[in-house]
């Protein structure tokens, strides 16, 4: 059984979510605090090890128009650095949006401001990596 990783990849912050063994839902795992690429990295390693994850799916923030801006840029040398550390396979999921929706998602589960900052990137990366799981599901059905 293969673990897929998701990962919503900010400036200040990583947050990260994982698949169940069959690849259907997404549960999110932790927020990192970003301090250098190595601590992220030997973070990251810790918990590609302890899920036996083979697959990374990292949110790409898209400009409204589909274009690439600077923070683009930013997540797709993070995303070079992972897989030549890793040897993983990595797929990039639009993730224009998803940050707005967790958002919407913690006000309405009526969670606290306080409490909104520390998961929001958590579940940005459990809507990140589920909607990666969602169209991979389809491709299987059809």
């Amino acid at each position: 059984m293969k673990r897929i990783l998701g990962l919503d990849v900010g400036d200040k912050t990583i947050g990260v979510a994982v698949s169940d063994p069959l690849c259907l839902t997404a549960q999110g795992v932790k927020t990192i605090k970003r301090k250098s690429i190595k601590s992220d990295l030997n973070e990251l390693e810790e918990i590609i090890n302890n899920y036996e994850v083979n697959e990374i799916v990292i949110g790409l923030p898209k400009n409204m128009n589909n274009s690439l801006g600077p923070q683009s840029e930013k997540v797709i040398k993070f995303a070079e650095r992972v897989k030549e550390r890793f040897k993983i396979n990595i797929v990039f999921e639009d993730e224009r949006l998803t940050t707005v929706i967790a958002e919407k998602a913690l006000i309405n589960a009526d969670v606290s401001r306080k409490k909104r900052k520390n998961v929001i990137d958590k579940l940005a990366a459990v809507f990140i990596l589920q909607s990666y799981l969602d169209k991979i599901d389809r491709k299987v059905i059809k």
